[in-house]
């Protein structure tokens, strides 16, 4: 069952719109067994969510898109929990990660412009008590999502240029 499941996973993080016939196929195993093993991925979290892969770039109501680190000064007994808690709470937030390195979280926002962003930090998140500092680094252009290359939605060509 273990194979199937770690199978499952590959083929549905590459197109997560297989039908159960199609994985059946492609994993020699029953339709039934895959119904079930799928129930059990999502049942204990490894599944979370089935989502499209969106290249806001080829859309017209583009939406700005940061990522922020962020700095924590540790509190006893919820170590950075409370502070995760308290972060993906807010709708801005799309993504959130514990590292390590130089920074504590990593902070994947949205927002329709650059003032949404500021906002959001200035009114939302270096008010937590606790947020040590917080860098802000706005995403400029996706050259790959999700393990998938974004190809860019118009043809252009490098100009020669001739002094």
């Amino acid at each position: 069952m273990k194979e199937l499941k770690n199978k499952l996973i590959e083929l549905l993080s590459e197109n997560a719109r297989y039908t159960y016939a199609e994985l059946a196929a492609m994993t020699a195993a029953t339709e039934s067994e895959v119904l079930a093993a799928i129930k059990d991925l999502e049942d204990c979290g490894a599944i979370v969510k089935y989502a499209a892969i969106i290249n806001t770039e080829a859309l017209d109501n583009r939406k700005v898109q940061a990522l922020i680190e962020v700095k924590v000064a540790p509190q006893k007994l919820n170590g950075f929990d409370s502070y995760a808690e308290e972060i993906y709470s807010f709708k801005e937030v799309k993504s959130l990660y514990l590292m390590s390195g130089g920074f504590d979280l990593a902070v994947f926002v949205e927002g329709n412009d650059i003032t949404d962003i500021a906002k959001f930090i200035a009114e939302r998140l270096s008010v937590i008590d606790g947020i040590v500092s917080v860098q802000t680094h706005f995403i400029l252009k996706k050259y790959k999502i999700e393990g998938q290359v974004a190809k860019p939605t118009d043809k252009r060509e490098r100009q020669l240029f001739q002094a």
